[in-house]
């Protein structure tokens, strides 16, 4: 039996980019705790994959495609997970990508399509969503930061801009939300084995090897390595914790 500080049933949670990576594995915690999920994204296929491996896990799950950068497709979707799922209680803002090059050759819409898939959406949802997540009277966000949240990379410009902003984000909403009971943390995930970071490792000469090198664990991590962190930080364990950037890494960040 699940203790009540980590049940999450009769719950609703959206998860952007929930499809894959370290979103579904968010989704897989939240799911196996008792939450409904809401997995947004834009690959259909993924989306029912994700829908169908979180409804086997013994909850309800919807996809919605949506362009998280798109003020009216996200309100849209907010007002199908209310419909169809009856409340939100748990927003995790994961949605994101990148473009690996140095500053000198990222163009500007290179960069605007960055920070608007991994900065700008988590202020477009959260916004969207904070009526909802105020009615519920418990409300969670959790915004997926980055390594890079931390660290300069020359070859992740707009990345590293828009994790590093997601800290800041994280603690504006923190204080603004404190008095409507809504706790806002970060989560920063280190080198996770996904989609996102094997192509890193096929653009970037040695990755691999200075990743392991440098991680205390000696290991990738793994989309389910979140599955944890996400229920603490979604269920009323986390109620006095807000404004927070938790590293989920490995050790990485700590590696003198």
């Amino acid at each position: 039996m699940t203790s009540n500080r980590f049940d999450l049933r009769g719950k609703v949670a959206i998860v952007t980019g929930g499809n894959g990576g370290i979103g579904l594995g968010l989704a897989h915690g939240l799911a196996d705790a008792g939450a409904d999920i809401a997995v947004i994204g834009r690959n259909e296929t993924k989306s029912a994959a994700a829908v169908a491996d979180l409804r086997a896990r013994g909850v309800k799950a919807i996809a919605v495609t949506t362009d998280v950068t798109d003020k009216a497709a996200v309100g849209a979707m907010i007002d199908r997970v209310v419909k169809e799922l009856g409340r939100i209680d748990i927003l995790i803002n994961n949605a994101g990508m990148s473009i690996r090059k140095p500053p000198h050759e990222l163009e500007l819409d290179e960069w605007n399509k960055v920070i608007d898939t991994n900065l700008t959406s988590a202020f477009v949802c959260s916004k969207l969503a904070y009526p909802a997540l105020k009615a519920s009277g418990n409300g969670k966000v959790i915004n997926i930061g980055s390594m890079m949240s931390i660290f300069g990379a020359s070859f992740a410009t707009a990345y590293a801009a828009s994790k590093g902003g997601i800290v800041q984000y994280t603690r504006a909403c923190a204080n603004a939300w404190a008095p409507d009971n809504i706790q806002v943390n970060a989560i920063l995930p280190g080198w996770i084995d996904t989609d996102l970071t094997r192509g890193a490792r096929k653009q970037v000469s040695g990755l691999h090897e200075r990743v392991l090198a440098r991680t205390p664990a000696g290991r990738w991590g793994d989309i389910d390595d979140f599955a944890g962190i996400a229920v603490f930080l979604a269920s009323p364990a986390s109620n006095f914790v807000t404004g927070t950037a938790i590293p989920v890494d490995g050790g990485f960040s700590v590696m003198a």
